[in-house]
């Protein structure tokens, strides 16, 4: 590689990792549109379809820790371990409409699907810090824009008409991976900004616990992911049962819930191109208000008019996921340059850890409260969040962050 290339192969590079990433991690979505159709035919209960989510989770939990505790994503070239993990991911979901016929071999494929997964999403992050400086806001916020429009590309399917057979569905999730994971190996590699292999060090997960400003962004972190991923399982539903007491069609409650959560691709990727220029605090600090304050009062709207609950929808949608790559920059930035893949993998493995607890809590919140404030404790994240990125940003080390700019 001379000295031009860096320049001239940069936001190429990037934009091959974005779409690679967002094919290889559509097998973690592709459950969500296939569900209607193996609920007919398994006959599954409310517990047997939370689990076909859930097993995913938790297998990404797993693989994310065992990442970490081996410094993986640093000792192992990023390009090969995440082209790896996406034909990996791939494989086991081509194996479900294959050999499975019931949960018994479906929840262990899912399971593995996880696990292969926390190869490709935080190497990806790691690939994408590689490559960025003074714009790596922009950078991680592309990548987890793309993400966020793929996870709602389900719902926009289901709103059409839904999936009459689920098995081409999975195959084609599958294919689409594999190709994910060509592409990252064929086309993408880390940047100029990477720093040399380490040797593996375990101890690294105790200073990140010991390091003040890690902890706080990672507190920022776990406070955004308290309420994400329990919004995005649950607002559609919330969307379906007020159009109904409007007596709006459910179709459209469909079409909103594609766009509220497809609203956030946009939100990562102007929250990067904004924190950027005015610091990562400050844009975590202002989507977190912003969402929480959502979180708290679109309760009050169920059942009212479906363009309100649309609107009020579509700002939560936006701000909730706008935070979320500037966690990850702002994680790159202040570990060392040599365990950023390992520091990128223990801060995703905690938050979807956490969102295990969150998205079982709201159907419970809503038998006991209703919608109208089964919401608004999903609200105690962003307020957590809020006070550990304030925190941060009076910090010295802020000054490491956003090129200075916190």
């Amino acid at each position: 590689m001379n000295g031009s290339d860096p320049l001239r192969r940069k936001w190429p590079t990037l934009l091959v990792l974005a779409l690679a990433e967002l094919l290889a991690m559509g097998t973690w979505f592709s459950a969500s549109a296939v569900v209607p159709a193996l609920t007919a035919e398994w006959s599954l209960d409310d517990t047997g379809r939370a689990w076909l989510t859930m097993s995913v989770q938790i297998g990404f939990v797993v693989g994310a820790l065992g990442s970490t505790l081996f410094n993986l994503a640093d000792r192992v070239a990023a390009r090969l371990l995440f082209a790896v993990s996406a034909l990996l991911a791939a494989l086991a979901t081509a194996l479900i409409p294959l050999v499975a016929a019931n949960l018994v071999l479906a929840l262990p494929l899912r399971f593995l699907t996880g696990m292969f997964l926390a190869g490709v999403y935080p190497v990806g992050m790691k690939i994408m810090a590689t490559w960025t400086k003074a714009d790596r806001g922009l950078g991680i916020g592309l990548l987890v824009g793309a993400l966020t429009v793929g996870s709602a590309a389900p719902h926009l399917l289901n709103a059409l008409g839904g999936i009459a057979d689920w098995r081409p569905v999975l195959y084609l999730a599958a294919g689409l991976a594999a190709t994910g994971g060509l592409l990252g190996l064929l086309f993408v590699d880390e940047g100029p900004y990477r720093s040399p292999a380490p040797r593996f060090n375990w101890r690294y997960i105790a200073e990140v616990a010991r390091d003040r400003n890690l902890v706080l962004t990672n507190l920022g972190y776990l406070g955004h992911m308290w309420e994400l991923y329990a919004m995005w399982a649950w607002v559609p539903l919330f969307l379906l049962g007020s159009f109904e007491l409007a007596g709006v069609s459910a179709v459209w409650a469909g079409m909103a819930a594609f766009a509220v959560i497809a609203a956030g691709g946009l939100g990562s990727l102007l929250a990067g191109i904004l924190a950027d220029r005015i610091g990562r605090s400050t844009v975590a600090i202002s989507s977190l208000l912003i969402s929480g304050t959502c979180a708290l009062l679109i309760g009050q709207l169920y059942g009212a008019s479906p363009v309100l609950v649309t609107a009020l929808a579509l700002i939560w949608g936006f701000a909730v996921v706008a935070d979320s790559a500037q966690f990850s920059a702002a994680v790159s930035e202040l570990c060392r340059g040599e365990f950023t893949g390992t520091a990128l993998t223990l801060q995703t493995s905690l938050g979807f850890l956490l969102t295990l607890f969150t998205i079982w809590m709201i159907p419970p919140l809503v038998r006991l409260v209703g919608w109208q404030w089964a919401f608004a404790f999903l609200a105690i994240g962003p307020a957590l969040g809020v006070w550990a990125m304030a925190s941060l940003r009076r910090s010295p080390a802020a000054a490491l962050m956003a090129g200075g700019r916190g």
